[in-house]
């Protein structure tokens, strides 16, 4: 394998992983479309222009409280309404909308299933929202742990959420002696760093190379991150 496939660190951990943690958003699912109308549809209810799409994607990856904040200028009250609209748009619609995968990554996480390597995500989705998505895509048996933001947001940092994840895979007497966590945006590296777990970086995402500081890897296909988790 080429460094032109892969870029690595110059010493970096290395399988057999005895858990591999994934984001959700951007990794699993190609979930901005829905993400998008949601956020369109929440801004004109509360009388707000709509910002062009490349800025709406801003919303995918952080907190979407954060987005409503920075990417909206809403103040913490106004940023509360609107993610009140948000979710109940998605309770309402069902998980179809966030659910289309990028191809090749249902067949890996059902791999690494029957493999038997330990799996969870961890995602600033709404858990709620993020269960009902891995339900829907048939998922939802292949993870031991499925952590995402909680419905008040008091848990939805990426630090926080990972936090979360391995507390209930500790109770489960998971083995967490060799982590690594797979993700797309800066977000994903930033929490994984929080704990000293190694990230890899999938360029499909809503990321670049750019917001991958301390990955271990950024991989270009499926294949080649088949090729670094099993």
């Amino acid at each position: 394998m080429s460094t032109e496939e892969i870029s690595t660190a110059a010493v970096a951990p290395h399988k057999p992983w005895s858990c591999v943690l994934f984001d959700l958003d951007g990794t699993i699912t190609d979930s901005a479309p829905g993400i998008i109308g949601r956020l369109s549809r929440t801004l004109l209810a509360l009388g707000r222009p709509v910002p062009a799409p490349a800025d709406l994607m801003q919303f995918i990856g952080p907190p979407i409280l954060q987005g409503f904040e920075l990417v909206a200028n809403m103040n913490e009250a106004e940023a509360n309404q609107a993610l009140v609209i948000y979710r109940d748009l998605a309770a309402s619609e069902g998980p179809q909308d966030d659910a289309v995968t990028f191809p090749g990554m249902v067949g890996l996480v059902k791999f690494l299933f029957k493999a038997g390597i330990p799996l969870a995500v961890t995602t600033s989705k709404s858990e709620v929202q993020a269960n009902r998505i891995l339900e829907h895509l048939s998922l939802q048996h292949a993870f031991v742990v499925i952590a995402g933001a909680s419905e008040d947001e008091t848990r939805s940092a990426k630090g926080d959420v990972i936090a979360e994840a391995l507390l209930r895979l500790r109770e489960l007497n998971v083995d967490l002696s060799n982590l690594v966590l797979v993700g797309d945006r800066i977000h994903d590296m930033e929490g994984a760093a929080e704990h000293g777990i190694p990230p890899i970086m999938v360029e499909w995402g809503y990321g670049s190379p750019a917001e991958a500081p301390g990955a271990i890897a950024i991989v270009h296909s499926v294949d080649q991150l088949r090729s670094l988790l099993l």
